[in-house]
């Protein structure tokens, strides 16, 4: 009986062992395939010694942030211990994301921008939209056309979900306001989130999905569809247009689970399915081709993915009013190395567009800038 006892002991304890030791034997020969993580995760490179860094501890407690992010397994075990806390716990292991009724997931800022906490005061946004009047008159002059799009925000489209605890009362916000002084001072302007409140229960699928932070493709197709034609309307042109004759019906990826992917859960979310077009562009040569700069947050980035610079002769997106593309792709290039006045110049239709999150810097110092170069 002692003998056996000592034998599970022996057993036990090589059981552990293992378990510690394989770790480092995954992280040198990685003999199991572990998926990486997703979201906005900054990789930790293994640093080069130097004297200097070594007899400073500098090397130490930067190989030691190293060790700490890459041994074996690392990965698969984040997944378990946020699967646990998600579904025991009902809280997400990702930074700012709020789980809210039926499990429907929400960025904060959305929550924040609905009820307007982070309402900026109408002195800042009259002073902001009085610049966009300057600007838009001073490019109309020049045979140029100024719109401001308010991209639809997810805190207004599914304000049914979000959770009780985060439920306070409604005050004044950003975009109302914005929205407000828009059509006082005759602004050009879309509102997505007034189409697509309108539209929640009429569209044939879903505008917004339950795990994305940004409309659905559906929902950004039709946006897309929707700015094309209002440049034509102001312009008074014929362009291409973009079109699908088949749309397929899938459960949400890409963009449409960037939250939930965000997460990074072990199992997939249950949802329901989305619209996925097949997106097709007009090829008639004699329509006309305007230039474009967009100014936006990550609600174009699905619009330029799928090419809609084709219905463009010359097509610029300066994501937050910072990176500069297509350039940044190949070399980069930030708004810091252009002169604005020039840029414009060289652009038919400029247009500034954001969703209620990100209104509070609406622009993103595109506006001021603008606004000083033609005031002189």
């Amino acid at each position: 009986m002692r003998y056996l006892k000592g034998k599970f002991k022996e057993i036990i304890l090589i059981f552990i062992l293992m378990i510690l030791i394989f770790p480092a034997i995954q992280k040198t020969f990685n003999l199991i395939k572990v998926e990486w993580l997703k979201g906005a995760i900054v990789q930790i490179e293994k640093k080069e010694v130097t004297l200097n860094d070594w007899f400073s501890a500098e090397y130490q407690l930067q190989y030691e942030k190293y060790l700490n992010e890459n041994f074996g397994f690392r990965n698969a075990f984040i997944r378990f211990n946020n699967e646990i806390s998600y579904d025991f716990f009902g809280k997400a292991k990702a930074n700012g994301v709020t789980i809210g009724k039926q499990n429907y997931l929400f960025e904060e800022n959305y929550i924040k921008a609905y009820f307007g906490t982070d309402f900026i005061g109408k002195d800042s946004i009259d002073n902001r939209m009085e610049k966009l009047r300057f600007i838009q008159d001073t490019l109309s002059k020049l045979n140029k056309t100024f719109i401001l799009v308010f991209a639809a925000g997810k805190g207004t489209f599914y304000s049914e979900y979000i959770p009780e605890d985060k439920v306070i009362k409604k005050g004044l916000t950003n975009y109302k306001y914005h929205l407000k002084r828009a059509e006082e001072l005759k602004i050009n302007h879309i509102d997505f989130n007034h189409y697509f409140l309108k539209n929640k229960f009429k569209s044939k699928y879903p505008l917004y999905p339950q795990y994305g932070i940004h409309w659905s493709k559906y929902g950004m197709c039709l946006a897309a569809d929707s700015i094309i034609k209002y440049i034509e309307k102001k312009r008074d042109i014929d362009m291409q247009n973009i079109y699908w004759n088949k749309i397929d019906l899938e459960y949400p990826k890409d963009e449409d689970y960037d939250i939930a992917d965000g997460m990074n859960l072990i199992f997939r979310l249950k949802s329901f399915k989305m619209g996925y077009p097949q997106i097709q562009f007009e090829k008639d040569s004699t329509k006309k081709k305007p230039n474009i700069l967009m100014i936006s947050d990550s609600f174009y980035w699905g619009m330029f993915n799928f090419g809609i610079s084709i219905v463009f002769n010359e097509s610029h997106f300066w994501f937050y009013n910072k990176e500069v593309y297509p350039d940044s792709f190949t070399k980069p290039l930030t708004t810091e190395d252009v002169d604005v006045r020039k840029e414009i110049q060289k652009h038919d239709v400029i247009v500034v567009m954001a969703t209620q999150a990100t209104m509070p810097d609406l622009g993103w110092g595109f506006i001021e800038k603008a606004y000083n170069a033609y005031k002189k």
